[in-house]
Formats: C-alpha cells, structure tokens, sequence
C-alpha cells in the first residue's frame, strides 16, 4: 500500500508511536492522546487504529513489567467491566462509522481534553480528593472502552474518573496501566474479525514496532525526573492544534 513507503506518512508515524510510548511509560495522558489524531493527519483514522494497536499492545507489555505490582484494586474492579461493555458497543457499530465521524470524535475528545485542562489550571486549586463512585467509574469506564476501541483515546474518560481520586502519582500509572493493558488486548478479536489486521496494516506495524520498547521506556525513565510546567502547556496546546483540525476535517467529510 502506498503509505508505507510515504515519507510524510512517517513524518506523522514516528512521532505519534514516541508520544504514545512515553505516555505508556508512566509520562501522561496529553501525549497518547495526541498520537492517533498526528497519524490520523495523513491516513484514515480506522486504518491509523489497526496501525497503532498492535504496537500498543508491546507497549502494554512493557509498562506491565515496568510499573509491576502497583495498582489500586477498586479502580479496576468499577471501571473494567465497564470498559468490556464500551468495547462490545464500539464493536457493534464499527460498520456504521464512517472515517468523518471517527474523525469528528477524536478531535472532540481532543479539544474536551485539553478544555478540562486549561479549566483545572483556572478554576481549580487545591482540589481535595474524592472517593470512589461506582456509579461514574462504571459511566467513564464505558466511555474509555467505547473511544478506546474506535480510536485508543480511553485516556480523557479515564483521567476523568481517576484523576480526581488523587492517588498517588505511582498508583495512579500503575492502575491505568493495567486498565488499558486488559482494553487492548480484547480489543484485538473485534479488531481481527473487522479485518482490521490486513497485511498492509501489520507490515505498517511491524516497521515501527521497534520504536514502542524504546519510547516505553523512556517515559518511565522521564517521569521520575523532568519538570512538567512547561512541556505539559506545550503538549495540551498541540492537543487543541490538533483536535481543530480533526474536528474541521470531520465536519467537511460530513458535510460533502
């Protein structure tokens, strides 16, 4: 297929597959988010999905061993079986979504992801914790499953429910990492019988495979050391870029 020999096709590739492995190390969720929508760009973001998924799965292995033996128990327990449900709903609709529409939705949870930010950083101080609630964990819960499986943006739905919970930034990471370690890896039979899995799409993969480990690692190096007050406004203001330009091209395709 022509995009994998296209070099703006990497231009976009290579940098989404390094933000994504750096947010799976532990470095956060705006740069996940950011790596679909960058890839998104320059092939359909269906395909871009089948792309990604399997190098999120290496991905997941990683931040697994990485972060092994820290997690929060009752986070899991609301929001997983709730996960598997936004899965099934994503799965049963697959054939009537077309790329325009999952489009439309990443740039909007985009540009939702980057307005919740930029509210916490003006309207909130000081925040205190909250207690767990089964009955948004299972709402969020479902909505990660949901925009997970039509285009790996479970992030914001999940920040959304466990962010407030301030766990400990360990527990936090080591929680979300399972969570979406056990998404990714149902997500592979649907995604297999769509037949996402072409041999076009896994030889796109296996190419930059080799970046996943790499970036993985490096995020859970970089979280223990970097000042975040100046890279995390940069990357939210790339999110918003971003999610504009989604959010437009979606509503284009839709209307033509």
């Amino acid at each position: 297929m022509p995009f994998i020999t296209d070099p703006l096709f990497y231009a976009a590739a290579i940098p989404a597959v390094i933000f994504v492995g750096l947010s799976k190390g532990g470095f956060g969720g705006a740069m996940a988010l950011i790596g679909l929508p960058l890839m998104a760009l320059v092939v359909s973001p269906i395909k871009a999905a089948a792309i990604m998924l399997p190098i999120l799965i290496v991905m997941d292995i990683v931040s697994l061993w990485t972060w092994r033996g820290v997690f929060d128990p009752k986070t899991l327990k609301i929001m997983l079986p709730a996960g598997m449900v936004g899965i099934g709903i994503g799965w049963a609709t697959a054939s009537w979504v077309t790329a325009g529409e999952v489009r439309l939705l990443v740039g909007t949870v985009a540009l939702l992801f980057a307005a919740d930010y930029l509210r916490q950083r003006l309207f909130v101080r000081n925040a205190e914790a909250k207690p767990h609630n089964a009955v948004k964990g299972t709402f969020w819960g479902m909505i990660a499953g949901f925009t997970s499986f039509v285009s790996h943006a479970g992030g914001p739905p999940y920040q959304f429910y466990a962010l407030p919970l301030g766990q400990e930034p360990k527990l936090y990471v080591g929680t979300s990492v399972i969570f979406f370690a056990i998404v990714n890896a149902v997500k592979l039979l649907p995604y297999f019988a769509l037949g996402q899995f072409d041999p076009g799409n896994l030889a796109t993969s296996a190419v930059l495979m080799p970046i996943a480990p790499v970036a993985t690692l490096a995020g859970a190096w970089i979280v223990r050391r970097i000042d975040r007050t100046i890279f995390y406004p940069f990357m939210y203001m790339m999110i918003f870029l971003v999610g504009l330009k989604l959010v437009y091209d979606g509503m284009m395709s839709l209307a033509s």
